[in-house]
């Protein structure tokens, strides 16, 4: 290294070219390089690299875990649409079962109409004949009083004349 400054500073004062012009074309400018360059590994293998590093992990991270919500996204999707089927199952189940209900009440209610109608039948067809059994009964007796009446009213006026 100390050869590379010896060899600018020679050749500065050789060239004879004033100092700090503009652009100083001497051995300076390749030791800038080699200095840069260096920096760059140095810097490369204690700063990038890990931070390279911890930027890969992360994005990494990252993907797996964009990967996996995708994957849990999916499956909440799945589990969606089959809860939407079981519920349309369930609904239709229950409208059927609500028919069926219906279908059975109104069944249960008109058997239940036709007994109470027969009954009411049965118990006005019971009085109509203890009516006319009654009325019958009545009447003979009636017919009976009157045809007693009628012989004590003839025999009183007999034994009278």
């Amino acid at each position: 290294m100390t050869s590379w400054l010896l060899l600018a500073e020679a050749g500065a004062s050789a060239a004879g070219t004033p100092e700090g012009g503009l652009f100083d074309l001497d051995a300076t400018l390749p030791l800038m390089a080699l200095q840069v360059v260096i920096l760059t590994f140095i810097l490369n293998a204690l700063f990038f690299r890990p931070v390279g590093k911890a930027v890969e992990d992360r994005e990494g991270y990252i993907v797996t875990s964009r990967a996996e919500a995708k994957e849990k996204l999916a499956q909440a999707e799945r589990l969606e649409a089959d809860l939407k089927a079981q519920l349309k199952d369930a609904r239709q189940e229950s409208q059927r079962l609500i028919v069926e209900a219906e279908q059975e009440v109104d069944r249960l209610y008109r058997a239940a109409l036709a007994e109470a109608t027969a009954e009411a039948n049965a118990s006005r067809e019971r009085a109509r004949r203890e009516i006319d059994a009654e009325r019958d009964t009545a009447l003979s007796q009636l017919v009976k009083d009157a045809d007693d009446l009628g012989e004590l009213i003839v025999s009183r006026l007999l034994a009278a004349s």
